[in-house]
């Protein structure tokens, strides 16, 4: 069998197929989490605390800042200055703890779904005709 072609059975698998689909749909998914944060709960959050809260602003320089040098985080990265960059940190934990609460009630829903499904119990197989003769010579010998 040549690679090719065991390549291509090892692709067309379901669980190989299944897992593609899962990973394009859970980038998308991210995306969307992505902008759940920044764009509708991070703005709320800062108007609760009153005024402009930018996470991904948020840092500490590290280490001495070259004269000149703008106070954001972009012009200090592009200065090499050692920063402890929290705030990128905090929105990539928000993102987080909301995409893992959304995966929690998934499962946990389809979970209640399968519980729900009736089980069907399959009758009993059919015995056989021989079968049944030979239990009834065994019960007339036992007697």
């Amino acid at each position: 069998m040549s690679m090719l072609q065991e390549f291509k059975e090892f692709a067309m698998k379901g669980n190989v197929m299944d897992l593609a689909v899962g990973v394009i749909i859970g980038g998308a998914f991210g995306k969307i989490v992505d902008s759940v944060v920044g764009d509708l709960i991070m703005p709320f959050i800062a108007w609760i605390m009153g005024g402009k809260l930018d996470f991904s602003g948020m840092f500490l320089v590290l280490g001495k800042v070259p004269e000149g040098t703008a106070m954001t985080l972009d012009a200090l990265k592009k200065a090499q200055v050692p920063v402890f960059a929290y705030g990128s940190f905090i929105t990539i934990l928000v993102n987080f703890i909301i995409l893992a609460f959304i995966i929690f009630i998934m499962v946990k829903q389809v979970n209640r779904l399968k519980k729900s499904e009736p089980v069907v119990e399959e009758a009993p197989p059919a015995v056989a005709e021989e079968v049944i003769l030979l239990r009834e010579i065994r019960d007339s010998l036992k007697k």
